[in-house]
């Protein structure tokens, strides 16, 4: 413990020598609210990087005490077979060293701390259960938000990367960089866990090379065998094994981002995101902690457990909980338990109860995250949950700049209002119905145009997956095209294609120009209709 108050001491004279110059000027300079908010922040946020500190030293003592505890089995385990220094593999030397650093007997009285072999006892038959079975991580650490993303195979649709999308589109490269989204595929199917990660590296390659996304699944030993538990709360058996499964996936991914940053944020595969939504945690987290108002949890979406956000260093108390109860609740009424647990007095009335919690239990608004999805991944359960707290969602990118087109038409019908016509304008979003392969829907120019760039994004936050599937973007030249380029039958160059998202964005090369048409050309039949939220072509005069 003295290493461990020397080690306290060092990082408080660093940070006091760091900060002396900073507080000269602020003292000697003319007050800055800014400046001084700045400072109150940077405060907090070095009052929890201690904290943090702390808390992965203290792991590494516990893993220390284990290795020592399970040396001096061995050592008791050579004397009392009487086994020679060379058959028991330690030499006299060591011996005396780890005796003096365990100052434990095996056999003695010693108490033992329980642990999750304890509740989850079918995790000693297999090493590796608390190992990931797939892993693609830069190996990010330190940064100030983990985002946990877990997401499960779903039988109607994968909001997986539309979700990814957001969040990443709505972080700044300052944010970015200070930022961790962890993926969990809470599935044991290694198969299925390869395939949604080569898709998310694909989509996304920048984002995992630079280590902002990694990618993590459990092994099948993690998991108990679920059909042989009692359903509990009078639930059906496929629902309590949703849920029971749940809190375990919740447990594995807060365990393993627990030493990765200081801040930890429960998301869902299913939400949207409001732009600056990390700064506004983290500032609005590091007043409180400044102010030292205690808080256990800050929600920032008030549906279910998403968006509630937490500091890591408390993550364990979480985990604890839900491993202990994970057959008897679900997750969110587990964490209202834990609040309770803490704060609640049983000498007191409800109502002090819930002015107790709420000291504990934060609640921003208006909220940051909104769920989209429709169908849950239990199967057969259909969810419509919004957040009231959220606001208005914006369904299409307004514009006015785009190019004057002498006809805007399509083979895709238009559901009342919702034309291609107004979508181009940028005063609405276009929405058809279920294309067929061979509709095409084109903007003509007459006179031809220089077109340089174009972008289409499909779906929006109220119909994520009325998307564009199987398109692709072509161009009809005002000239006829060299035989380099990829040409359609009918004379169209092929330029780009919608991606997985459901977003068609690249350059035209100026080798191409003028163009008469665009046109985006559906090649295959679609289950669900279309939207267009955003369609921008940009010219050079």
């Amino acid at each position: 413990m003295g290493c461990l108050a020397r080690r306290r001491q060092t990082v408080l004279l660093v940070l006091f020598l760091m900060f002396v110059p900073f507080c000269a000027f602020v003292f000697f300079a003319e007050p800055d609210l800014s400046l001084e908010q700045q400072m109150t922040s940077k405060m907090a946020e070095l009052q929890l990087k201690i904290q943090h500190l702390d808390s992965l030293h203290q792991e590494r003592l516990q893993e220390v005490r284990v290795l020592s505890s399970h040396l001096s089995h061995i050592l008791a385990t050579s004397k009392s077979e009487n086994l020679s220094v060379g058959a028991s593999g330690v030499d006299s030397e060591a011996q005396k060293l780890l005796k003096n650093l365990t100052s434990f007997e095996w056999g003695s009285a010693a108490l033992h701390m329980p642990s999750v072999y304890h509740f989850l006892p079918h995790l000693l038959h297999n090493p590796s259960s608390l190992k990931p079975a797939y892993q693609m991580s830069k190996g990010r650490n330190g940064v100030s938000m983990v985002l946990g993303v877990p997401t499960v195979k779903r039988e109607v649709q994968s909001y997986l990367l539309t979700t990814l999308q957001n969040l990443i589109q709505n972080l700044s490269p300052e944010e970015q960089a200070k930022t961790l989204i962890i993926v969990f595929v809470a599935e044991t199917d290694l198969e299925y866990v390869v395939s949604v990660a080569k898709e998310i590296e694909m989509q996304f390659s920048p984002h995992v090379e630079a280590g902002l996304i990694e990618i993590i699944s459990p092994p099948a030993s993690y998991y108990p065998d679920l059909t042989n538990l009692t359903p509990t709360l009078g639930d059906s058996p496929e629902r309590f094994r949703w849920r029971t499964k749940q809190n375990l996936d919740f447990a594995f991914l807060m365990m393993y981002a627990q030493s990765r940053g200081l801040f930890y944020t429960q998301l869902e595969d299913d939400i949207l995101a409001k732009p600056g939504f990390l700064t506004t945690m983290l500032d609005f987290s590091y007043q409180k902690i400044a102010k030292n108002e205690p808080w256990f949890v800050i929600e920032f979406c008030q549906l279910g457990f998403i968006g509630k956000m937490f500091k890591c260093v408390e993550l364990p108390w979480l985990v604890q909980f839900f491993i202990m109860f994970y057959t008897d609740k679900p997750v969110d009424w587990l964490l209202d338990h834990v609040i309770t647990t803490k704060i609640c007095s049983l000498d007191k009335d409800q109502k002090m109860c819930k002015k107790a919690k709420n000291a504990l239990w934060l609640h921003y608004k208006p909220s940051l995250f909104q769920h989209i999805g429709t169908h849950s991944s239990l199967k057969g359960k259909v969810q419509k949950l919004k957040d009231k707290h959220y606001g208005k969602l914006m369904l299409f990118y307004p514009h006015t700049n785009n190019p004057k087109a002498v006809s805007v038409e399509g083979g895709v019908t238009s559901y009342k209002h919702h034309t291609l016509v107004r979508a181009y304008a940028g005063e609405d979003y276009f929405w058809g119905l279920s294309p067929q392969a061979g509709d095409h829907i084109s903007f003509k120019y007459d006179p031809p145009i220089n077109m340089s760039r174009y972008l289409f994004r499909s779906g929006n936050a109220e119909h994520p997956s009325d998307r564009f599937y199987n398109t692709t973007v072509e161009i009809l030249p005002a000239k006829k095209p060299s035989s380099e380029v990829n040409v359609t039958p009918d004379g169209y160059v092929i330029v780009g294609k919608f991606d997985t998202v459901g977003i068609a964005e690249g350059f035209i090369n100026p080798k191409l120009f003028p163009i008469k048409e665009l046109r985006l050309n559906i090649h295959s039949e679609s289950e669900n209709w279309v939207i267009l939220n955003e369609v921008t072509n940009s010219f050079l005069i």
